[in-house]
Parts: C-alpha cells; structure tokens; sequence
C-alpha cells in the first residue's frame, strides 16, 4: 500500500500529503502536472486514491496513531514520519470535511414535532372502525426555510417508524 509514495524526494512527500488532504477537505487536489515527472498517469491515480483512502480511514473508524502507524510500516522512514505528521497535524480538519460530506447527504433537519392520537370510530366503507390513527407534524428546516410534514399512521405503521429509529440510533451511537 502506498509503496508509489516512496518515488516522491522526501522534501516533496509532506508537500503532497497536504496537498491531498487540502483536496479531502474541499480545496484543490494535487495536479498531475506537478508529478507527471515521477509517476505515470495510472501510478498517479493509484496514489492518489490510496492516500486519500488512508487518511479517510484513518480519521473516519478513528484509530490509534500506533495503529495507524501499522498501517504504513512497509514504507521508508522519510514517508512514516511525513503520513504520521501531516494525519496528527490535519486530523481534526479530516473529520471535519468527512462530517460535512455526510451532512451533505441531506441537509433537512428536524426542527421541531407535535404529535395526536386519534381514533377513527367509522370509515365510508366500514360502520363500526375504532383504528387508533396517529398524527405525526414535523416542523424541518432545509436550506434555511422550515417546512411543516404531516403524517397519519395506524399502530402497524407507527411500529415500524419506531423500529427504524431505535435501529439508526444504535448505529449512530455504535459509531461515536
């Protein structure tokens, strides 16, 4: 893994790295332009890729720097000591972008909920009903405009939102 960094002068490795989590963070990548002389096109992008792919992993499953270390113990020590620099140095500044790349995903937020409990005691087509129905209104803010949702669900339904939410909560706190 990354073996292709060891082509780089080692006062040009640390100069790379940042360049390339500047690219993680929103800014500009490197340019093949700068590097053209050292690596061909394909060596390049496979550079490229496993640097980022090594820094994302790193900040994102959050682990040691010992172990982080583990990972990159086959390359030279010039290229050790330049990754294990600039990931201390950026780290914070990584989890950042890798935050906002998944707020990106969607930018809704709940803002706000009221929720009634009703029961239907007849339909059109049925007499005698007596459905619990539960009227869910959700206030969300997108793009900085609150718009109200309102939902009606039966027991059935409502159990399966419930369902969804516990288990995206144990994910969400599986991963802190």
């Amino acid at each position: 893994m990354m073996r292709l960094l060891e082509k780089l002068p080692p006062g040009r490795v640390l100069e790379f790295l940042h360049k390339t989590v500047d690219g993680i963070c929103g800014r500009a990548y490197p340019r093949y332009q700068d590097y053209g002389s050292i690596w061909s096109l394909s060596e390049w992008m496979e550079v490229l890729e496993e640097t980022m792919t090594y820094f994302k992993t790193a900040v994102g499953k959050n682990i040691s720097d010992e172990e982080a270390a583990q990972q990159i113990n086959e390359l030279n020590s010039d290229c050790q000591e330049a990754i294990a620099k600039c990931l201390k140095g950026r780290k914070e500044e990584i989890r950042n972008a890798l935050v906002e790349s998944v707020n990106a995903i969607s930018s809704a937020q709940l803002q706000d909920f009221d929720w009634q409990l009703k029961l239907a005691l007849s339909s059109d087509k049925i007499s005698m009903l007596q459905m619990p129905l539960l009227n869910l209104d959700l206030d969300v803010r997108e793009n900085g405009e609150i718009k109200p949702i309102s939902i009606e669900m039966n027991k059935e339904e409502l159990q399966n939102l419930i369902n969804a939410l516990e288990a995206a909560n144990k994910v969400a706190f599986t991963n802190i």
